[in-house]
């Protein structure tokens, strides 16, 4: 039993930590959650692809990836390119009046559900680190668990899951906080600096 439960236990651990890290993928789902806008449907729709990539990688795609070093480089590219306008969407956003942001609200909430879904597999898939980190490092890992790498993949899996939940679920109770124009533009200015900031270290590494 032990020999499946420690590779579990460092499949969680080690989940929690490439998965935590702030990005542009958590960025939107905090914003979403803040703003209860398909919640259910984005954090479900990027833990779902999580699960489809930590699988992969365990599987053996990152020996493919690896000998095959172009994709991630057009991921760097393509993936730097949309977080980029989505960063400076997001600074157009922070720049609005208070009228402009409480109209913007309520064109956001007939916004369509496949739109902000559509989002968030771009911001994963697109992502050259969920190659890097995901594939490549956790698929590494898993197998250096011998008969043990899928209950390493059953852990590094339930991380995601359970990240995504409680960060989806979380920020729909700080939405309180958001009641004032004053906090949505605070919230986009830091969205901005993360998005450009990645968009930028992102053209800088090809």
């Amino acid at each position: 039993m032990s020999s499946y439960l420690l590779p579990a236990i460092a499949g969680l651990l080690t989940g929690a930590g490439l998965i935590v890290a702030i990005g542009p993928q958590n960025v939107f789902v905090l914003r979403q959650g803040v703003a209860r806008r398909h919640t259910g449907a984005i954090v479900a729709a990027c833990a779902i692809s999580d699960v489809v990539l930590i699988v992969a990688g365990v599987a053996g795609l990152g020996a493919i990836v690896a000998a095959h070093p172009q994709v991630v480089t057009v991921a760097k590219l393509v993936g730097g390119l949309y977080v980029l306008v989505l960063g400076l969407l997001a600074a157009k956003r922070c720049l609005r009046s208070n009228e402009a942001i409480a109209a913007n609200a309520e064109e956001a909430e007939s916004a369509g559900r496949w739109v902000a879904v559509g989002t968030a597999l771009a911001l994963t898939w697109l992502n050259p680190h969920v190659y890097l980190d995901t594939v490549l490092t956790m698929g590494a890992i898993a197998n250096g668990h011998g008969n043990g790498k899928w209950a390493f993949a059953i852990g590094a899996c339930l991380a995601s899951i359970l990240w995504f939940t409680a960060l989806g679920g979380g920020a729909r109770r700080l939405s309180h906080f958001f009641a004032s124009p004053r906090a949505w533009k605070i919230l986009d200015a830091v969205v901005a600096v993360i998005m450009i900031g990645m968009a930028v270290a992102l053209f800088a590494s090809i």
